[in-house]
């Protein structure tokens, strides 16, 4: 099958390639599934599970991306909840070969089924960002209606997810990036926009959430705006910065079924907004992945037409 794999580590972005590797065989408990479209998260070069397994010893050659929307072609010994030629979407674990692939192995608890109104771009471009805004505001931040949330990158691909699903919970909600991005974010539900580039943090006042993509030192200045009892939430590592008397939690995302089938029927009524940037064939996924400028949104290879 055609995959694109990570060549060389040193190179980041520039060392992956298009090439032929085996079809995976499902384990127990597994899935194959014929993934049609896969998303990515440029910050996947950063993660030590790209280049090493659990434990420990380099990976070679892994095929990339942990994203992805297809149908269930195999099914592992033990394998229980899903079925042949079902539609999925969901997170793979990230010490496995990834979906970046014509097919992709992956653990059947990982999935939820996708509806048949939802295209299979759709479905690709959900995971990581809406169960990252998801678990980020309702389990490690503990939202409630009427706080004030900071959403950073509110135009990004989960900064978007952030500010609609943050709006929805009735939260006030202050979205923040560059000045070319405020109507964007203004688009996808925030109250206020701040920009980065011309604006102080330090303005906005009392905050009891802020969501933070960026780190830095933009992390560590917006631990100093949120109330006693508030929380800074981030996905960008290690919190440094801590809010005087609240909370600084980090966290990894995970695949939660039922998570994915709530954001999925959000989709589907309207209610949410997948942030798609670039899309591109597998073909030219290469190309698509080395961008020479930065894009907004998440990028979504098409597997299969």
């Amino acid at each position: 099958m055609k995959a694109i794999v990570a060549a060389d580590r040193s190179a980041e972005a520039a060392g992956i390639i298009l090439t032929e590797t085996p079809v995976p065989v499902p384990a127990i408990n597994d899935v194959v599934v014929e993934v049609h479209a896969s998303g990515f998260v440029p910050a996947e070069w950063e993660w030590p599970s790209t280049w090493v397994d659990r434990s420990g010893h380099e990976r070679s050659r892994p095929i990339i991306g942990h994203e992805f929307a297809g149908v269930v072609t195999a099914l592992g010994y033990g394998t229980t909840g899903l079925s042949l030629g079902q539609r999925v979407f969901g997170i793979t674990d990230w010490h496995r070969d990834g979906t970046l692939a014509e097919h992709v192995a992956v653990e059947a608890r990982n999935l939820a089924p996708l509806p048949g109104d939802v295209d299979f771009t759709m479905g690709a471009s959900l995971p990581i960002s809406g169960l990252t805004a998801w678990q980020g505001l309702f389990q490690h931040g503990r939202l409630q209606p009427g706080q004030t949330v900071v959403a950073h990158g509110a135009a990004g691909a989960v900064g978007s997810v952030v500010t609609q699903l943050a709006r929805e919970s009735g939260a006030y909600v202050i979205g923040t990036g560059r000045a070319k991005n405020r109507q964007a974010a203004l688009d996808f539900g925030a109250n206020e926009f701040l920009d980065l580039d011309s604006a102080s943090i330090e303005d906005i006042g009392g905050v009891d959430l802020v969501f933070d993509v960026l780190g830095g030192d933009i992390q560590e200045r917006s631990a100093r705006i949120i109330r006693p009892g508030g929380t800074l939430v981030s996905v960008v590592g290690p919190v440094a910065a801590r809010p005087d008397g609240g909370l600084a939690i980090d966290f990894v995302v995970e695949s939660v079924p039922d998570q994915l089938t709530q954001i999925v029927q959000r989709v589907r009524d309207g209610r949410l907004r997948s942030n798609v940037g670039t899309v591109a064939t597998l073909d030219d996924a290469v190309a698509a992945l080395n961008p020479t400028a930065r894009r907004t949104g998440k990028t979504v290879i098409r597997v299969r037409p």
